[in-house]
């Protein structure tokens, strides 16, 4: 994700809200201990879609990819008093570690975390979300879709984050790696798809924001 000028980069985040004590300790934690910390969505991602979060106002939330739980806290401070947001991981080895620090945020009553194939649980969910996060898989995304405009109230937004691929995107393909098709094919679907507004933000690893019509 080094495409985006460090120094400008450093700069939005000087000048953005500065992360909570809890997530800067899950910040830390995550580098420390877990494999892959870049996945973290980070304090300037955070801070957008905590904002875009309160924007949104959502009683309820879908996220498609927990990690280490950053982003789930993050989306839950725009939650309504009484609302609810559903995460979802494969991996039960990050289970712990997100639950440990949900618990120790305001909303650990708020936030239910799923440990399984988000294939497979979010068919059972029987509410209608306002906001879907997607960060999983990326051989999956164009399901995901799928999934989260059947799941997703008319007027709801669905956000995606890893849309660039650390400037794969837009690489001759034979520099490309073996996720950079189908995040492509990603792109190319929700640019097709008239039920939805959309706009790609070139923001850390590209965040591509829906709204369903």
């Amino acid at each position: 994700m080094n495409f985006i000028d460090k120094n400008i980069e450093q700069y939005a985040a000087m000048h953005s809200d500065a992360e909570s004590d809890l997530l800067k300790s899950l910040n830390r934690h995550t580098y420390a201990r877990v494999l892959q910390p870049r996945m973290l969505s980070g304090h300037l991602q955070g801070r957008i879609l905590a904002m875009l979060s309160r924007m949104i106002q959502p009683k309820a939330i879908l996220e498609i990819g927990t990690y280490t739980g950053y982003s789930a806290l993050c989306l839950a401070e725009g939650l309504q008093t009484d609302g609810v947001l559903h995460s979802i991981d494969i991996n039960p080895e990050l289970h712990e570690t997100a639950l440990q620090f949900v618990q120790q945020s305001p909303y650990h009553n708020q936030i239910h975390l799923h440990v399984g194939d988000a294939l497979h649980i979010i068919p059972a969910f029987e509410i209608q979300f306002d906001l879907v996060f997607i960060d999983a898989d990326k051989e999956n995304y164009c399901t995901y879709l799928d999934l989260a405009i059947n799941c997703v109230h008319s007027g709801g937004y669905i956000i995606a984050d890893n849309v660039l691929w650390s400037g794969n995107v837009v690489k001759p393909e034979n520099e490309q790696d073996r996720n950079t098709a189908p995040v492509i094919a990603f792109n190319k679907k929700v640019l097709a798809d008239v039920r939805l507004r959309k706009v790609l933000l070139p923001v850390r690893d590209g965040l591509m924001i829906c709204q369903k019509i």
